[in-house]
């Protein structure tokens, strides 16, 4: 079992009726929310989760109202539990495949175990590809960052490098004003992004990276360029590209596009997370390359609601059609028969009795 999961509400995937109403394809913050609205009415359902969460490397998630500063792993390991605590479970398991078979999905694990349910909500999340850059895997989410909302206050007044990104440099720049953009070879720059940076004083260094430098304390403390030189840094700034982990859809035809600011590939859905894919919603990162926490866990609550609406609607249907099929039943001939025994009693075929009988 992967650390960052374990098994809450039992460790089996068949659902208690034969049948969840959701199973939840990741548990992030996006899948455990979800989860957690549709426990709350409820709705019995499951979570299955890699055990991969994308900040993992992260110390902490900013931006959640109340909480703030949170570890990640303390964060879904909280959301685990609550989801818990209201009925739903959330197993370990990395999902292979998805298919449609009838008016259910079959879905499928690593590990060879399947189970079924009415709807799917896939908060799978996304992999953030890195420049190729040697040593910068081995530091990210600590001195390697990419986002400015979530890091950027912790960096603040540092030597602040961004690599490659003009617009990163303007989003660093109003945290420190120390910011060098290196600028990849083959990138162009219009006239008027030069005069911006120059305004803002952001040092501009051309020529390719070939790694990076630490300190005794295994901290950052440069970028060594390919010529040999190193220009100091205590953080540096990348953009990775974004691919929604979306391989196990393939089933299910969901159209997957690109993001319209060229960030990556992310699934096509609606407000509501719906994917046009009859049953199936989306939420998080996997339909929204640029959800933080904060936005990922509102579309989860999002998706759901529009989910427990669908199934609602399902339910009061297939409870009409079950009424109209009783009143038919009214005079048909076993209510006749039923009618005929309790009113004619042993006369009911127009003969009395027998005396003494």
């Amino acid at each position: 079992m992967d650390e960052n999961t374990s098994d809450i509400g039992g460790n089996g995937i068949e659902a208690p009726g034969g049948v969840w109403d959701v199973v939840v394809v990741g548990g992030g913050a996006a899948g455990l929310s979800g989860a957690l609205t549709l426990a709350r009415v409820r709705r019995p359902v499951l979570v299955i989760d890699a055990g991969e969460p994308r900040n993992a490397p992260a110390a902490a998630a900013h931006g959640l109202l109340g909480r703030d500063g949170i570890a990640p792993l303390e964060l879904l390991r909280k959301g685990r539990e609550e989801v818990a605590s209201y009925g739903g479970r959330v197993v370990a398991g990395r999902v292979t495949a998805i298919h449609r078979d009838g008016g259910r999905f079959v879905v499928e694990c690593a590990d060879g175990r399947r189970t079924a349910a009415r709807r799917v909500l896939v908060a799978s999340g996304l992999a953030d590809e890195l420049p190729d850059v040697p040593g910068l895997v081995e530091r990210w989410g600590r001195d390697v960052v990419h986002c400015v909302f979530c890091h950027g206050w912790e960096v603040r007044d540092t030597a602040v490098g961004v690599l490659g990104s003009f617009h990163q440099a303007l989003l660093f720049r109003q945290l420190s004003e120390d910011v060098t953009l290196f600028l990849r070879p083959g990138t162009d720059l219009t006239p008027d992004q030069w005069e911006q940076l120059a305004g803002l004083g952001v040092g501009v260094v051309e020529g390719a990276v070939s790694g990076l430098e630490t300190d005794g304390a295994d901290r950052l403390a440069g970028v060594r360029l390919t010529s040999g030189h190193t220009v100091p840094v205590r953080v540096l700034a990348v953009a990775p590209r974004f691919t929604a982990r979306a391989s196990f859809l393939g089933g299910l035809g969901l159209a997957v596009r690109e993001h319209p600011a060229g960030f990556g590939e992310q699934l096509t859905v609606d407000a509501s997370g719906f994917t046009g894919v009859d049953g199936v919603w989306a939420a998080g990162n996997v339909g929204d390359l640029m959800a933080g926490v904060p936005a990922a866990a509102a579309s989860g609550t999002t998706a759901a609601a529009a989910i427990v609406m669908d199934l609602l609607t399902d339910d009061a249907r297939a409870a009409a059609r079950t009424r109209r099929a009783e009143d038919a039943e009214v005079f048909g001939g076993r209510m006749e028969a039923e009618v005929t025994r309790r009113v004619l009693g042993t006369r009911a075929h127009g003969v009395d009795p027998l005396p003494g009988t």
